[in-house]
């Protein structure tokens, strides 16, 4: 089986929890490749590799169910808008800064989502919500942008 068939495979029978978790790794992947593409000049290849991570954030921010998920989603539409404006500023100005931000970004929300579903899985009950992990995220963000 293909790599491609493999994930194809893989999408089709995830459920929602893991449809997400597929998408933060998707985007993370992509912001690995864009620094890497950045570091060895190669930019039609920077470009790409931004523009299929932010299409994973926009995913993740089209997935957001603002009436079940209250304050938490709303804080999450806010972070993947910062992350969606801190890839293109990377990509216009070749920064790897904040490529590495999005990256740590990005890894803390996986790691949540990654907690939650496990938890999920050993309770066999809903998903409770990592809301430390998601007020710990936006406080990063926070964090980056006053320095930035």
């Amino acid at each position: 089986m293909t790599g491609q068939a493999y994930l194809e495979a893989q999408v089709l029978a995830a459920d929602p929890m893991e449809l997400v978790c597929l998408l933060y790794q998707l985007a993370i992947d992509q912001v690995r490749e864009a620094r890497r593409y950045l570091a060895s000049g190669a930019i039609p290849e920077r470009c790409k590799a931004i523009t299929k991570a932010i299409a994973a954030v926009g995913e993740l921010n089209n997935s957001l169910d603002h009436q079940a998920g209250g304050a938490i989603s709303t804080n999450l539409e806010q972070l993947y808008c910062y992350m969606t404006l801190r890839l293109t500023e990377a990509n216009l100005r070749r920064d790897d800064k904040r490529l590495a931000e999005v990256e740590s970004l990005l890894e803390t929300l996986a790691s949540a989502w990654k907690e939650t579903r496990a938890r999920q899985a050993a309770s066999s009950g809903p998903a409770p919500v990592a809301v430390e992990a998601w007020q710990e995220a936006g406080e990063t963000a926070d964090a980056h942008a006053w320095s930035a």
